[in-house]
């Protein structure tokens, strides 16, 4: 029987060990970045415009399909939305053999104006936009179709990043294009650039990446680009002094055919409805 005050040796308690370990403290995380995101592209602006546009496409529409890179986008974005389902019954009018190809591979069942004559959207990008939604379009070569599929629809819809903005068609000192027919093109282009001495303009030929050869559009015509020293002036004068020369077929400058415009810039999209 062990005594009351005779003291038991007991193991020392853990908490009153001295260890020689050191405790290890949790890892500090990184300071987490400050860095500011990535500015977005040209082409991402695009293909922000090009989604919101879009957007307006319902199930069993019958739709104009634009040229170019902006349309492009959307074209894609019409294909991805028709395998997933979301949507169904879109027949598409294609403005070029490009844009044809394009829409064949992503999925969009094809059709014509003669099957049908009124669409109810079209889609493209523009070259040029001015304030009052009046357009420059077919610096690749497609404005013929383009015109006269856009004119055939209910509603157009202009999709551009903010740099198509300018505050006059022409201005920019970028090209004006012209279709003419091959024959005797040197011709036509003298009579278009003397249409605008006033004005102060060049005349001249569309060629291939080369330049050996003149540019061809799909429709076998020649492209005759006008460069304007300053802004063209009265649209609509000058729209009808182009089309008057025996020889020309069409001009790049869609004048009062846009219903909405949609521009994706830095700082957001802003949509614009224009006054038809």
């Amino acid at each position: 029987m062990v005594s009351a005050d005779m003291a038991v040796p007991c193991p020392p308690l853990p908490f009153l060990e001295d260890s020689t370990t050191p405790v290890s403290s949790p890892p500090i995380p990184p300071p987490a970045s400050t860095s500011p995101p990535s500015p977005l592209s040209q082409d991402d602006l695009k293909r922000i415009a090009a989604y919101r546009a879009v957007d307006y496409v319902e199930s069993g529409m019958v739709l104009g399909l634009g040229t170019g890179s902006t349309a492009a986008h959307a074209i894609d974005r019409i294909g991805d939305l028709l395998r997933s389902g979301k949507l169904r019954d879109i027949v598409g009018v294609p403005t070029s053999k490009k844009t044809e190809a394009q829409a064949t591979l992503v999925g969009i069942p094809l059709t014509d104006l003669a099957q049908h004559p009124v669409l109810d959207l079209a889609i493209d990008g523009a070259d040029e936009v001015d304030p009052h939604l009046n357009l420059i379009k077919g610096r690749g070569g497609s404005l013929l179709r383009e015109k006269m599929v856009e004119g055939a629809a209910r509603k157009f819809v202009v999709i551009v990043d903010e740099t198509k903005q300018v505050q006059n068609l022409g201005e920019s000192g970028m090209a004006v294009p012209v279709e003419i027919i091959p024959f005797c093109w040197e011709y036509t282009a003298r009579r278009l650039q003397s249409l605008f001495e006033k004005v102060g303009c060049r005349a001249k030929l569309r060629r291939c990446g080369d330049g050996s050869e003149p540019f061809v559009t799909d429709n076998n015509n020649y492209v005759v680009d006008l460069f304007f020293e300053g802004p063209i002036g009265d649209l609509q004068a000058a729209s009808e002094a182009i089309l008057g020369l025996t020889g020309v077929i069409e001009h790049g400058m869609f004048l009062g055919m846009t219903t909405t415009l949609i521009v994706a810039g830095k700082l957001g999209v802003t949509i614009k409805n224009g006054e038809l």
